[in-house]
This record gives C-alpha cells, sequence and structure tokens, in this order.
C-alpha cells in the first residue's frame, strides 16, 4: 500500500517494532497527525483468549473521561414519563412503536440506542437492522435500562463499547487528535484499565498480547505491553 509524503515523514521518526511508554505513544500519535481534519486517535489491543470459547469473550462498556469529541446521536425505545426522562437527559430522539416502524423502513440516524427492558418485544424485531451495525441494545453494556437518564447521559459523555473480535483483538476509538495531551492519555488509560479489569478467568498465560495507537491517517505506535500491565494493575 502507497503512503503519501506527510505519512512516510512522520513514519520515518517512529520506530515501528519500539514498545514506547504510554505517555511518549501519546506524543508521537498527536504530532504524527498531519491530516487537514480533527482525526480520530484509535487503540488496537492483541488479547491472549480464544474468543470461540464462551468464558474468554471479552465484552463491555466504559465512558472516557474527556469523551470522544464528536456528538453522539441518542435514540431511546421508552414509553410515557420515561419518553419524558429520556428527552430531559439529552437524548435527541424518544418514543415507541413509532419510532421501532420508522426504524424497520431503514433510517439509522443514530449512533447510540438505549431501550427499557419493556420495549424489547418491540425493538427485538429490528435485530436485522440494528444488529449489523452494533447497535442493538444489551443489558450487559448498560442499554437495556429503567434507568434511563444515566444511560442517556453516560453516551452523550463518551461511552465506548469494545468487544474482542475472532482474532482476538480489541478496536477502540479513544478521541480526536487535537485532544490535549493528558485528555487523550486520561482515555487511553481508562480503556487499558478496563480491559485489565475484565479478563476472564480461563484466560491463561500473558493476557495483553501486543497494543498499539494511531490516528486516522498516521502511523501506528506500539505501546510497551510490559509497562502497561505494572501501570495499570498497580
Amino acid at each position: 500500500m502507497k503512503h503519501g509524503k506527510k505519512y512516510r515523514a512522520s513514519a520515518e521518526k517512529i520506530a515501528r517494532e519500539h514498545a514506547h511508554p504510554v505517555e511518549d505513544a501519546v506524543r508521537l500519535v498527536k504530532e504524527a497527525a498531519k491530516a487537514k481534519f480533527d482525526e480520530t486517535v484509535d487503540l488496537v489491543v492483541r488479547l491472549g483468549v480464544d474468543p470461540r470459547h464462551a468464558d474468554q469473550q471479552v465484552r463491555g462498556a466504559v465512558v472516557l473521561p474527556h469523551g470522544l469529541g464528536k456528538t453522539v446521536r441518542v435514540l431511546a425505545f421508552v414509553r410515557g414519563e420515561k419518553e419524558k426522562e429520556a428527552l430531559a437527559a439529552g437524548a435527541d430522539y424518544a418514543g415507541a412503536d413509532d419510532l421501532i416502524a420508522k426504524v424497520q423502513e431503514g433510517w439509522t440516524d443514530f449512533d447510540v440506542v438505549i431501550a427499557t427492558p419493556d420495549m424489547m418485544g418491540g425493538v427485538g424485531k429490528l435485530g436485522r437492522v440494528l444488529g449489523p451495525r452494533g447497535l442493538m441494545p444489551n443489558p450487559k453494556l448498560g442499554t437495556v435500562t429503567m434507568d434511563v437518564s444515566r444511560a442517556v447521559k453516560e453516551a452523550k459523555a463518551g461511552k465506548v463499547e469494545y468487544r474482542v473480535d475472532k482474532a482476538g483483538n480489541v478496536h477502540v476509538p479513544v478521541g480526536k487528535a487535537s485532544f490535549g495531551q493528558e485528555a487523550l492519555l486520561a482515555n487511553v488509560n481508562s480503556i487499558l484499565h478496563e480491559l485489565v479489569r475484565a479478563k476472564p478467568a480461563a484466560s491463561k498465560g500473558r493476557y495483553m498480547m501486543s497494543a498499539y495507537i494511531s490516528s486516522t491517517m498516521g502511523p501506528s505506535v506500539k505501546l510497551d505491553t510490559d509497562h502497561l500491565l505494572v501501570a495499570t494493575t498497580a
């Protein structure tokens, strides 16, 4: 794959296989972000788990302390007073059967879906629309709940979901290249702490195999996972 001059110039400053402390890695990623738009910064962690086994699944959600740097559109499937609660908390859309019908017709102008338990009978019919986009509400992720206000506020504040893929990788956005060093560092560390906390008991041997961060158009920077394990478990 051919890369542009800006990418090559940034890549030359980074030793690709050298493992950097997370503070240095964040600084290098920010310095390498040369695009004309505000690039998203992503974290990719390879875990020592076998996702084929149910007891080695790694999935959850965490509220980033400094958000994602973007507007999150929240849809809440709720009835009655819960509709008012959702809208008061900042939901962009709230309703019941009318919104279910709209989504069934193909409408997907939203980023997060929240539902109360009583709505899941109807929402379950939207699996073909919401499922492939990773938008189906899930009680384990806090998106099926009676505490609608809290769920909406967390989503708006920058709550991100993580899930190990078939290859054992977790891919999570952690903010924007325009974030300050400390803000971006805090977001990265919050994900790393969460992944360590979520380690399955069935996972044996080395857990955090490797980790990289990169901006949308920039080169990836390898993190020192030995340093991470010490820092996140201290």
